[in-house]
């Protein structure tokens, strides 16, 4: 990597966990990806560099090819938000069966780190030295700083949390997994005036996407609700981790008639 101009966040991926094409999804965005005729999308992750170092928060299924995306054979540095398998699961990569990582920092929760450290096969990273688990309740890059917030979201195996990521030139929030926005401690309006931009949780547009399941199984606030709760804030807000059934990937124009939008992968924000 070359140094760049200066500190950048870079979209690597907006979809849900399994991304797009899904497994076992053979209609609208995924048909259409197999056919060749859209792009897949990669799982929703972010990255932070300044040409040299290559930070990213998450470790997805796509991992390989969003740390290649930023021009680094090998992260810098990983943060975690949780325990669902769209978001650490990437870690494998720097395990001695690939890449033979040496001491990679990872930032994540006390709870998430516990996760990682003692059981198999994730805690093989730790043993092998791999990874280097380190706390991410306030981290500071040297020119940029990444504060992680708590946020409710199932949290089944351990605890979740979003990014406060703050440089000089701009503040983003990243909330990919949220359950719904009226059970948090914080106010989602007032944090979105707070920042820049604002990455937030578009997981599903509707509640009937997901047909014979139970989607109070799997809650994210539906992004009506977002769009309503922060009318006249669209300009910083950038919709994330879409479901494959969310059909604003195929048709964002309702989206954008409101005046937000759904984030695109090679988006760069100067920070």
């Amino acid at each position: 990597m070359t140094r760049d101009t200066g500190w950048q966040l870079v979209v690597l991926g907006i979809a849900q966990d399994g991304g797009v094409p899904h497994m076992g999804c053979d209609a609208g965005p995924c048909a259409a990806a197999r056919r060749g005729e859209r792009r897949p999308e990669k799982v929703a992750c972010l990255g932070i560099t300044d040409g040299e170092r290559a930070y990213v928060i998450d470790a997805t299924p796509d991992f390989p090819a969003q740390v290649e995306a930023m021009g680094a054979a090998l992260p810098s540095g990983v943060f975690l938000t949780h325990a669902h398998i769209g978001h650490y699961t990437g870690l494998v990569h720097l395990g001695k069966e690939v890449a033979g990582a040496l001491g990679v920092p990872v930032w994540a929760t006390t709870k998430m780190r516990e996760v990682i450290a003692t059981n198999a096969p994730w805690r093989a990273l730790v043993e092998n030295g791999n990874v280097d688990l380190r706390d991410n309740t306030d981290v500071d890059l040297g020119g940029v700083r990444v504060r992680a917030i708590q946020v409710p979201h199932r949290n089944e195996y351990a605890d979740t949390v979003g990014y406060l990521i703050e440089g000089q030139r701009a503040k983003v929030l990243y909330i990919p997994d949220i359950d719904r926005w009226e059970p948090w401690d914080r106010d989602i309006r007032a944090l979105v005036e707070s920042v820049d931009v604002a990455f937030l949780d578009a997981t599903f547009a509707s509640g009937d996407e997901l047909p014979g399941r139970d989607m109070s199984r799997v809650p994210h606030p539906l992004v009506s609700d977002s769009v309503a709760r922060l009318a006249g804030l669209g300009a910083r807000v950038r919709f994330i981790h879409l479901n494959h059934t969310n059909p604003l990937l195929d048709d964002p124009k309702p989206l954008e008639a409101l005046g937000f939008r759904v984030a695109f992968e090679g988006e760069r924000i100067p920070l």
